[in-house]
């Protein structure tokens, strides 16, 4: 049974992982082809930093990506700080019961609702356009923002709840107490949950289209409507985020083992 489970085991990775490596393999070829490498070249490479379009689609991306990222974790860390002192456990309970609600939505009903619900309040303020820019930032801080707080619960979790106590004692109000001691304990979880936000928009096409409007274009919404099929330079740039998102994970997998570690040594001493 062990060895089954791990020729299970092997399997299941090259079935995952093996189309990310044909496509990082052929953004190097030297032709067009998409299926038969002919040398290696960086051809492609440098016709994709030449094309305005994929790189106006790339900036919109990272723009949105951040920004929402950056807003998220400012709201989830005050959201889970908020949760986390609570002292209604029903309140509490149901709070975090609804927080896990837009996790366990498909991306399909969640894009579509909240298509008419920016719809809705358009047609009551009178706007001449529904979608746009503010309704893509919006919906990726709303899909974003359970994932943070995931990420940062663990770390308050785990941070001893009489230090703001302590420092409030040596003569910090709440915020300073907030700043100079909750803060510095829950860094890696916030870390963490930036990246994780980061990757889910920069990855995310249905909610996306649900929301978009005409004048703000998305990478995965290019690439969607490039209908004659996709071109070896799409193949160099998405070889480009897929390892700069492998380096990511990596880097939050990190700050967590650090985090965790961390926690163990407070412990012991």
């Amino acid at each position: 049974m062990k060895i089954l489970g791990k020729i299970f085991m092997v399997l299941s990775f090259i079935f995952l992982y093996a189309p990310l490596i044909v496509m990082v393999v052929f953004s190097f070829n030297s032709t067009r082809s998409t299926s038969v490498m002919k040398g290696l070249s960086f051809e492609w490479y440098k016709n994709l930093f030449a094309n305005e379009q994929i790189m106006n689609a790339l900036s919109n991306t990272l723009t949105l990506a951040i920004l929402s990222s950056v807003i998220a974790v400012v709201l989830g860390t005050v959201a889970t700080v908020g949760l986390y002192y609570l002292k209604n456990k029903l309140l509490k309970r149901s709070l975090n019961a609804l927080t896990n609600i837009p996790m366990m939505n498909p991306d399909i009903v969640t894009g579509f609702s909240m298509m008419l619900l920016f719809t809705f309040i358009a047609g009551i303020i009178g706007a001449k356009s529904a979608l746009g820019f503010h309704t893509m930032l919006i919906a990726h801080i709303t899909f974003s923002l359970p994932y943070v707080i995931l990420n940062i619960k663990p770390s308050l979790d785990s941070t001893d709840i009489f230090l703001q106590d302590a420092a409030r004692d040596l003569g910090c109000n709440r915020l300073q107490a907030f700043f100079k001691v909750i803060l510095p304990s829950i860094r890696s979880g916030i870390i963490s949950g930036f990246i994780m936000a980061f990757t889910l928009s920069l990855d995310d096409f249905v909610i996306t289209y649900f929301t978009a409007g005409t004048d703000f274009q998305t990478l995965p919404l290019y690439i969607y409507s490039m209908k004659r099929g996709i071109k070896p330079n799409i193949y160099a740039l998405y070889s480009i985020i897929f390892i700069s998102v492998l380096v990511l994970l990596f880097l939050s997998n990190y700050f967590k083992s650090k985090s965790i570690k961390q926690k163990k040594k407070e412990i012991l001493l």
